[in-house]
């Protein structure tokens, strides 16, 4: 049975695999236009922003809730 630390623990992982495998991107473009999360497109706005997001607006914010639960 998870608890939460198990889950912010998976959660961080998750994130610092994603930030190895984009380190080497010489632009610190993120490597796909595309939500990790949902497949959503990522908005425009949110790439010139952000342009190493992975995630689209609404996940990163729920991944973030669900972070500090």
């Amino acid at each position: 049975m998870s608890d939460e630390a198990d889950l912010a623990n998976d959660l961080m992982a998750h994130h610092l695999e994603q930030a190895m495998a984009n380190r080497h991107l010489p632009t610190g473009r993120a490597a796909t236009d595309e939500c990790e999360e949902c497949g959503d497109p990522i908005p425009d706005a949110r790439r010139q922003a952000a342009p190493w997001a992975t995630t689209c607006i609404e996940c990163q914010g729920l991944l973030e809730r669900m972070a500090r639960r």
